[in-house]
């Protein structure tokens, strides 16, 4: 029997993740391009835009960098 895992997505996970893909939309990027930009996985990149993990400090501030903007206006949500 295949077991089916379920998700539950935080709603600010989510609202972080939106707020990702805005700030990277308004740049004009491709989510591949800007994963690469930060030095990512597409599939993490994904995950994040998602909501589907936690993000880590250390990847906050790899994401606000690759956008040029603090972390601060990052997660302004």
């Amino acid at each position: 029997m295949k077991m089916i895992k379920h998700i539950v997505k935080s709603p600010l996970l989510v609202e972080f993740g939106n707020r990702v893909r805005m700030l990277r939309l308004g740049k004009g990027w491709s989510q591949i391009n800007f994963a690469i930009n930060c030095n990512m996985e597409k599939s993490s990149m994904s995950k994040i835009e998602a909501g589907l993990v936690n993000v880590s400090y250390l990847t906050m501030h790899r994401i606000s960098t690759c956008l040029g903007i603090s972390m601060m206006v990052l997660c302004a949500i």
